[in-house]
């Protein structure tokens, strides 16, 4: 893991979560490597609500379940740490390794990404689909889907990964 601040070409951003499937972080560090460019990953605290805006500073957020510590979300982000270091092994088996470092915003998942996007200077936002099954329809139906907001309000590129799953194992 790298400082927030890269020399050389501006970072992609990849948005992550818990047990999100591994094609997401993948595609985006192997994307990275060919382009000779770091990756900024970055995980919103949907739970959280944005206060105030300091791009050299993580989001200064209040939780909206205010008896939930901190150490919850320091959980999640050593967690995603273990998560993102073993997907930069597997992609970068070979090769020179990609120079990463970890985001924690707050508020809505989409717009946080655009915000981080735009002061980063990231050329392109990579994102996941939404894992197959009727409770992530509902809550893309409630909720919206990040790839198809970013795509609709704002001008960077949008790489969306697919969620790859055997034939055998689920129906389309």
């Amino acid at each position: 893991m790298t400082h927030e601040r890269f020399s050389g070409p501006p970072p992609l951003l990849v948005g992550i979560m818990p047990k999100q499937h591994p094609e997401v972080l993948h595609t985006a560090f192997t994307l990275a490597a060919k382009l000779s460019a770091p990756l900024v990953c970055a995980y919103v605290d949907e739970a959280s609500y944005l206060v105030e805006w300091d791009p050299a500073r993580s989001a200064h957020r209040l939780s909206l379940h205010p008896d939930k510590d901190d150490d919850d979300i320091r959980a999640v982000s050593t967690d995603l740490k273990a998560v993102i270091e073993a997907a930069m092994k597997d992609a970068s088996a070979g090769g020179a390794p990609v120079d990463w470092t970890l985001r924690t915003l707050a508020g809505d998942p989409a717009r946080a990404l655009a915000r981080l996007a735009a002061e980063s200077n990231a050329p392109m936002i990579i994102v996941g689909t939404s894992e197959r099954g009727v409770a992530h329809r509902i809550s893309e139906a409630l909720n919206g889907s990040v790839g198809t907001w970013l795509s609709h309000h704002q001008s960077r590129p949008v790489l969306v990964v697919p969620f790859r799953m055997g034939a055998h194992q689920g129906k389309l």
